[in-house]
């Protein structure tokens, strides 16, 4: 089972253009969808599609219409009521997939509420004995930027050798308090994308440095194991992906795609590792299937997440960057 927690759930309202994005003028809707989202829903569906258990947590109403979405979708989810209504988020997609994307803050979760998510979060993983925690998305306003942070340590303090593995995909003071403090915070697994990368890395190099030099970009992701991660997972857009481990480095890349959107494209990538993951993959495959579901998800419209007839695992080439000593691939 892998579970999944969406702080701040959206309600996706992707818009397609017929012409590119023209700020002061008017313009015609090509296409319009609305989709339950969040990065870790984005997950889990991907998961879902997949035949995978899964389990998405996030706070909302029984009545909000994105739970309502989530339940029509059959998605596997459980929720923590609060009376706020969730955010919704304006995704405008041009014909030559450049997006702009327009998200609300969401609502404010009080003191009570973020203790009553914490025992949801401990229960379901006692519950379903999960192999998988991902933390996925930014924070909702006034909650505490080290969340995630402590949220690991706690689970770790908690649940001990029984805890499950952790993967964190968030961005700003979300992502670098997960090595502010001691190794009990800092996820098994971390996924940035180029910007975020540039951001862990500091001032040595820049988001388009990374995403022009894949072997830069594996370095700035081996330092971070040095902080006790086991795995870093970089997507660098149509640069491909890195994976870092203590196996070694790799880079990935994808036979170009015409892109429709890049709306949830990390987020499969991340569905595509853990899968790949759970079916005992080393990190050659896991690279592979990351890239392959990224890519797959670029090629699709809005916050479409690709099914499995999506993939090309053919058209994605992995390359070693370094192996260490004692690796497998």
């Amino acid at each position: 089972m892998i579970i999944t927690l969406t702080c701040n759930p959206a309600l996706d309202k992707t818009i397609e253009l017929d012409s590119p994005l023209a700020p002061g003028a008017v313009q015609r809707a090509r296409a319009a969808r609305v989709q339950a989202a969040g990065k870790g829903v984005n997950v889990a569906r991907a998961l879902h599609a997949a035949g995978a258990e899964c389990l998405a947590l996030l706070p909302g109403s029984p009545s909000d219409p994105l739970v309502r979405e989530l339940a029509a979708d059959r998605l596997p989810h459980r929720t923590l009521p609060i009376d706020a209504a969730l955010r919704t988020n304006i995704t405008l997609v041009d014909p030559y997939g450049t997006t702009t994307k327009i998200n609300e803050p969401g609502p404010v979760l009080s003191a009570g509420a973020l203790q009553d998510l914490q025992a949801l979060i401990s229960s379901s993983i006692e519950q379903f004995n999960a192999s998988w925690l991902v933390l996925a998305g930014s924070l909702p306003p006034g909650m505490p930027f080290d969340y995630y942070a402590q949220l690991i340590a706690a689970l770790r303090s908690s649940f001990k050798e029984r805890c499950p593995k952790i993967a964190v995909d968030t961005s700003g003071a979300p992502l670098k308090a997960l090595y502010a403090f001691g190794p009990e915070h800092v996820p098994d697994l971390v996924k940035p994308n180029g910007q975020e990368l540039a951001e862990l890395a500091g001032a040595s190099c820049s988001e388009a440095e990374l995403e022009a030099s894949p072997q830069l970009a594996a370095a700035a992701c081996a330092r971070l194991l040095e902080h006790g991660t086991t795995a870093v997972l970089a997507t660098l857009g149509a640069s491909g992906a890195v994976l870092a481990t203590a196996a070694g480095t790799w880079h990935a890349v994808h036979e170009p795609v015409t892109v429709r959107s890049t709306v949830g494209a990390g987020d499969s990538s991340l569905a595509g590792y853990l899968l790949a993951d759970a079916a005992g993959a080393e990190p050659v495959q896991k690279l592979r299937w990351a890239a392959a579901y990224g890519s797959a998800a670029a090629s699709l419209p809005g916050s479409t997440i690709p099914t499995h007839d999506d993939l090309r695992l053919d058209a994605v080439t992995v390359t070693a960057l370094e192996q260490r000593q004692g690796s497998h691939s």
